[in-house]
């Protein structure tokens, strides 16, 4: 089994901005990942495979919803937390960490923000605890950077709701309890619909032959005349704001999330810079590959501060989406950047599962996309400093 040796650097003394609480939800975090996911993690990956095992323990941690109150089984923790325990968890891998996220932010968040009182009670505690697994459904095969022009719609039946159509590329979808699926009434209307797993018509087939966050397993969501009952509709919004305002939670904890990657790639590249012995002496020794570590602290450190302001103002309320754009965007580019340049350091062995280094590209590969493009974030900031809607 492989051991984890990371160490976590903090060049700027970002920790002295943190609580003791945050530190100890860190160190607790992290202890649990180095026991329970990173000697598992290379094996589950080269195999393709999903350890479904690690939903229970991720509750037991409170990854699932820490954000949320301890009323409806959430921890009751800031948005800092939050943060820091996403940052952990993609330390070790992206495809874990996106497992706890859609938990927390797609399918807790909405239930808990847009829910009736009897939903939270019964759907968010099984959540917080893993005994649910959840996903989301809100990206479709032929609409995903533009939701609004989703196809899966339902009609009014009396006492239920006939929800028809598809949903692509959902996260936990093939192992799902519940999935939280925005599709359109009668009016064209946008609403939020929780959809049991067993509901007849409903199926989650998984999606094979990923070459990215193959330990997270990810399917589609069809729904074929499935009925709804009406108790299951989300009251407390309509339109798109409801799946975008959750879009922003997941964000956050990508822009997070991606820090961990890239501290993990520096944390390997740097240490085997020390050790690797070329030309009679450690290649750390060399111009070309200080120049590459230096960057990589650099900018690991900016995207650091960046985290940190960011779940400052989202603690207070004031974190607006186009500064989450901004976050999730440039965090996740250095983080491929830096995992790029440190499988260079490493050479050959850069590409081997000894190392998570070429894992962690290719995970990456799936975050620029998901939760909002590469592109789309760049818009997004365009169009709030210009006021100039560049879309359509």
């Amino acid at each position: 089994m492989a051991i984890d040796r990371y160490e976590h650097h903090d060049y700027y003394g970002v920790d002295e901005l943190l609580t003791e609480e945050h530190l100890l939800i860190r160190d607790s975090v992290r202890a649990w990942v180095k026991k329970s996911v990173s000697p598992i993690i290379e094996e589950y990956a080269q195999r393709s495979e999903f350890p479904r095992h690690l939903v229970k323990e991720l509750g037991e941690i409170g990854a699932f919803g820490p954000h949320i109150p301890t009323k409806y089984g959430g921890g009751g923790l800031d948005d800092i937390s939050y943060g820091i325990i996403m940052q952990e968890i993609e330390r070790c891998d992206s495809g874990i960490r996106s497992t706890a996220s859609v938990q927390g932010s797609l399918v807790m968040y909405p239930i808990y923000l847009f829910g009736s009182e009897a939903q939270k009670m019964k759907y968010l505690p099984k959540l917080g605890s893993g005994e649910y697994l959840g996903c989301f459904g809100l990206t479709e095969p032929d609409h995903g950077s533009d939701p609004g022009g989703m196809k899966t719609n339902f009609t009014d039946a009396g006492d239920h709701v006939v929800l028809n159509g598809a949903k692509m590329w959902i996260s936990n979808s093939p192992y799902s309890d519940i999935a939280v699926v925005w599709a359109k009434d009668e009016a064209g209307i946008i609403q939020g619909l929780i959809v049991e797993k067993g509901m007849e018509g409903f199926s989650a087939p998984e999606i094979h032959n990923k070459w990215s966050l193959r330990a997270s397993v990810t399917g589609e969501l069809v729904f074929d005349n499935v009925k709804v009952p009406k108790e299951n509709l989300l009251p407390g919004v309509k339109g798109l704001k409801g799946p975008l305002s959750c879009l922003n939670s997941a964000r956050y904890g990508i822009a997070w999330g991606a820090v961990g990657v890239a501290l993990d790639c520096y944390d390997t590249a740097l240490r085997y810079a020390k050790e690797r012995m070329q030309f009679g002496k450690p290649i750390g020794s060399f111009q070309l590959q200080q120049k590459k570590l230096a960057e990589m602290i650099t900018e690991i450190t900016k995207a650091q501060l960046l985290v940190w302001r960011l779940g400052v103002l989202k603690s207070a309320g004031k974190a607006s989406p186009a500064q989450i754009s901004m976050a999730k965007r440039n965090n996740v580019q250095m983080a491929l950047t830096v995992a790029r340049e440190a499988r260079q350091i490493l050479g050959g062995m850069g590409i081997t599962g000894e190392y998570s280094i070429m894992r962690h590209m290719m995970n990456l590969e799936s975050v620029v996309t998901y939760e909002g493009t590469h592109d789309i974030h760049l818009l997004i900031t365009g169009l709030d400093v210009t006021g100039l809607n560049a879309f359509g």
